[in-house]
């Protein structure tokens, strides 16, 4: 028992001296695997950013007799895209039809998909951030053990899987939400339903940074994918030998001709 308590103190104290050795190395971010990690930490930015600060609004133009004139009801959505919050509001003192709009929304509730994504890329910016600390930092600490590695390794797998998982749901959800708020929307207001009133679709924001989005989800899928080689050469998996015990800390070398 006295023996175990003393192998975990040492263990800890060793770690101990490890980590208070910062010492900064950029010789990593020179190699694809500190490289690919900058690139990494870059793109999951623009992922959540671009999706994340998003704000349009849908436009419809109504004309009620016996007026000659349309009226141009508008209806604002943006990030988490909680369309069935989105009421319409008319014209400031200006009575379109009768119609109270703000009792009228658009269709859907697509905040768990947009939430996910957003959510996922900054886990990802974060730790992209904290990688790069170990490499730069503690870059002995990393490449001497074997759960580091092993661990960065398995972390890698599971991200490039949710960033495949994040950004096709992501992407399904756009579709509906450019759905949503265009055209068809004419089709399920009430209000146009009743004789004499007619509207006309007006406009909808351009989505063209959503679009970014899904394009830098799957350039974040990619990058992670790739990198994922260069993770497991630095693994006891693919180089056993390297963590073995050193031949002058009293390792025995291979023989000679193997």
């Amino acid at each position: 028992m006295a023996s175990n308590i003393y192998l975990v103190r040492q263990r800890i104290s060793r770690l101990g001296q490890r980590m208070s050795a910062f010492q900064i190395n950029l010789n990593p971010l020179k190699e694809p695997l500190g490289f690919i990690k900058v690139l990494e930490w870059i793109a999951s930015i623009f992922a959540f950013a671009t999706c994340g600060g998003f704000k349009g609004k849908t436009e419809i133009l109504v004309h009620c007799p016996p007026s000659n004139d349309s009226k141009t009801i508008t209806a604002t959505f943006g990030y988490p895209f909680r369309l069935n919050e989105a009421s319409f509001e008319s014209p400031p003192h200006v009575n379109v039809c009768d119609v109270t709009w703000k009792d009228h929304v658009l269709i859907g509730d697509y905040s768990s998909s947009a939430q996910f994504y957003v959510t996922f890329a900054v886990c990802v910016f974060l730790y992209c951030i904290a990688a790069l600390l170990l490499y730069v930092g503690y870059t002995n600490l990393y490449r001497d053990s074997r759960k580091l590695p092993m661990v960065d390794f398995v972390v890698t797998l599971v991200v490039t899987f949710l960033w495949l998982v994040s950004t096709s749901a992501w992407a399904k959800a756009l579709t509906d939400i450019k759905i949503a708020t265009g055209p068809s929307i004419v089709q399920e207001l009430a209000p146009c339903k009743k004789t004499g009133v007619m509207c006309y679709f007006g406009s909808v924001t351009s989505m063209g940074s959503l679009n970014v989005s899904v394009i830098f989800g799957f350039l974040n899928m990619i990058l992670w994918g790739g990198n994922a080689w260069f993770v497991y050469k630095e693994t006891s998996l693919h180089s056993p030998s390297n963590t073995s015990v050193p031949h002058s800390q009293g390792g025995i070398p291979p023989p000679a001709g193997m």
